[in-house]
């Protein structure tokens, strides 16, 4: 009996067996992983072994990936981080986004090319791609740098901005926008129809997200819970794409809304492996989708297209980088990784040639150096590590911040050098313990360096600056970043490479505190916590109590509290629970303190009895009457 394996099993066996072989192969090489993905395209494509079927379709299937991504990067972002990277998004991604299409626009023009092909051209090479510049940023652990957030910014603009360029594409084809699409939605003006949409996002995610999810974890179903996550992001993408926006937006918009949700780290881990396999999927997409015929019968065109437009959208990004005063040696990655083209060109040039903007054999040129601008990238990022970056970190001179060149033998790091890690750092070079610090914020490495502290800038969830500042050798690392998703970054990558490392670390708040206990450390402190108990016995003493007793009762209340957290701490993720335990600590410990009172007061009256005479107020209780509820 014969059997035949079905077409969707075969595209699988060929995907998946592309990727296992040539990203593992890629890595080994040193040229990442997504070189890997992009050479296994062009390997199965039609101008390789032509093995895969249609490049486009997987293109747009695989492109949820992207969503995915933006989705889990939304989700580290709370509401007022994002609110705070609103001049980045909107002033110099505006900057980004206009000033490259000008420049390409004014140049094509110069050139001989028509106004309204220029201007298409021009808007649909301007865009980078959000699933490379994101994807490299994670690799190089860079996504928390000032180059990583101001990549970050620029390609949510970008992603904003795909909504004028493709309602622009009809208008210059002289075909009015609303009788392109004959629904619904034609009557509606764009920008009310985006507003109304963006809209209902954040008013439902804020009211109907947290239930939903609240009501799906409670089947204590694994694969339900991780399926409502899925429905979630496709629900979002499939309104937003509805409407003529754009999918990874929307999904991003979700994310940021979910950032502070005590699902958050269950919803990471459920969707982090599909993000992975859809990226890896979109990336030989885009190998499969060079044009090698376009490259063959128009090789000095493809070339000039390709120098052309990442050497003008480069001259520009340099000059932004002075003006948002990047670090020296995070410039070439800023650079690089807004020069190239992006995957929403595509989508431009499709649509131009489809409307007769311009022709079928320009928009194929166009595409192709898109494509082929996108997998030189990876590999010219390479290139500034080797030969780039050095020369930097060589040309610091004073004043400029100073970066690690030698290895470190301090027994202990610091990494994160604010107001914590400077206590920290004072208390031990009072004691003669020598201390390597490392602090991402460039601002303020220059500020302590006035006052005499040798710290180093450099990011340390990076597993190349770690090994640079010693951590192979040294004994304590206390981890005192202000940022909770990049403190745990950097206590991972400890425990995965450097485990004889013992962990000090800083804890924000409580859900920083449960992330800490999670991973094994066990030597926290919070960072409000000691400092706000001090402050209550000076109200006490103030209020008329003993010095002694205030002291003994921060004390007390500090142990119940530790105790209460690691108690609590097997149910992290659970709210009703962890509210219903928080309650009947809180109630214990103000009834038992209640008890106290009446015992103390119960004994201070039987004294005055048995003496007649009035006498001095019972530790805890105020010379005031009646004695304060505590």
């Amino acid at each position: 009996m014969e059997h035949e394996v079905s077409g969707w099993l075969l595209s699988g066996l060929l995907y998946l067996g592309a990727a296992v072989i040539a990203v593992p192969l890629a890595r080994r090489l040193g040229l990442g992983s997504i070189l890997g993905y992009l050479g296994a395209g062009i390997a199965i494509g039609p101008f390789g072994l032509d093995l895969a079927g249609d490049a486009q379709a997987m293109l747009h299937f695989s492109e949820f990936g992207v969503v995915l991504m933006l989705f889990l990067v939304g989700m580290e972002l709370e509401p007022r981080r994002l609110w705070a990277m609103r001049r980045p998004i909107f002033g110099w991604g505006s900057v980004q986004l206009i000033g490259s299409a000008a420049l390409l626009a004014g140049v094509a023009m110069l050139l001989g090319t028509p106004g309204r092909l220029a201007l298409v051209a021009a808007l649909g090479l301007a865009l980078s791609s959000t699933a490379i510049g994101l994807t490299e940023l994670a690799e190089r652990n860079l996504r928390s740098t000032a180059a990583g957030q101001g990549v970050l910014g620029v390609a949510l603009l970008q992603d904003i901005a795909a909504i004028p360029i493709l309602a622009l594409i009809p208008l210059l084809a002289g075909v009015p926008h609303e009788t392109v699409h004959e629904d619904g939605w034609a009557g509606w003006p764009a920008a009310l129809r985006a507003a109304l949409v963006i809209g209902a996002v954040v008013l439902g995610g804020r009211l109907l997200l947290r239930p939903a999810l609240r009501w799906s974890a409670r089947s204590r179903t694994p694969e339900v819970f991780t399926a409502a996550s899925l429905l979630l992001v496709v629900a979002i993408s499939a309104l937003m794409q509805a409407a003529g926006l754009s999918m990874a937006l929307g999904a991003f918009l979700a994310g940021v809304l979910l950032a502070d949700s005590e699902y958050r780290r269950q919803i990471e881990t459920d969707l982090e492996p599909f993000k992975g396999l859809l990226l890896g999927l979109f990336f030989m997409a885009v190998g499969m989708s060079v044009d090698f015929g376009v490259v063959a019968s128009r090789p000095l065109a493809l070339l000039g297209v390709v120098v052309g437009f990442v050497a003008l959208k480069a001259l520009l990004l340099m000059a932004m980088t002075t003006g948002m005063r990047l670090p020296l040696p995070e410039r070439p990655v800023f650079v690089l990784l807004l020069a190239q083209g992006g995957e929403f060109g595509f989508v431009v040039f499709q649509a131009a040639a489809l409307r007769g903007v311009m022709d079928a054999g320009t928009a194929s040129l166009l595409v192709a150096a898109v494509a082929l601008s996108m997998a030189l990238t990876p590999l010219l990022l390479r290139a500034a590590d080797r030969w780039l970056a050095p020369r930097l970190a060589a040309q610091r001179s004073h004043g400029e911040l100073p970066v690690l060149e030698e290895p470190q033998q301090a027994p202990v790091i610091i990494a994160g050098f604010g107001r914590y890690g400077q206590v920290v750092g004072r208390l031990l070079a009072a004691q003669g313990l020598a201390a390597t610090v490392l602090e991402h914020d460039a601002d303020q490495v220059e500020t302590v360096r006035r006052f005499g502290w040798p710290v180093f800038f450099g990011d340390a969830t990076r597993l190349d600056l770690l090994r640079m500042a010693g951590a192979e050798q040294a004994r304590v690392i206390v981890v005192a970043i202000d940022d909770i998703a990049q403190s745990l970054a950097v206590v991972d990558l400890v425990k995965q490479h450097f485990p004889q490392l013992q962990v000090v670390a800083r804890a924000r708040n409580v859900t920083h505190y449960y992330g800490l206990r999670h991973r094994g450390v066990s030597l926290i402190e919070r960072e409000t916590f000691d400092s706000a108990l001090l402050s209550a016995r000076s109200v006490l003493e103030l209020m008329g109590y003993d010095r002694e007793f205030a002291r003994t009762q921060a004390q007390r209340f500090r142990a119940h509290s530790i105790e209460l957290l690691e108690q609590m701490a097997p149910h992290f993720g659970d709210e009703q629970r962890l509210l219903a335990m928080a309650r009947q600590g809180r109630e214990q410990l103000e009834a038992l303190w209640a008890r106290e009172r009446a015992e103390r007061a119960e004994a201070a009256a039987a004294r005055k009895a048995a003496t007649g005479e009035a006498p001095l107020p019972a530790p805890g209780v105020a010379p005031s009457e009646p004695p304060p509820a505590g």
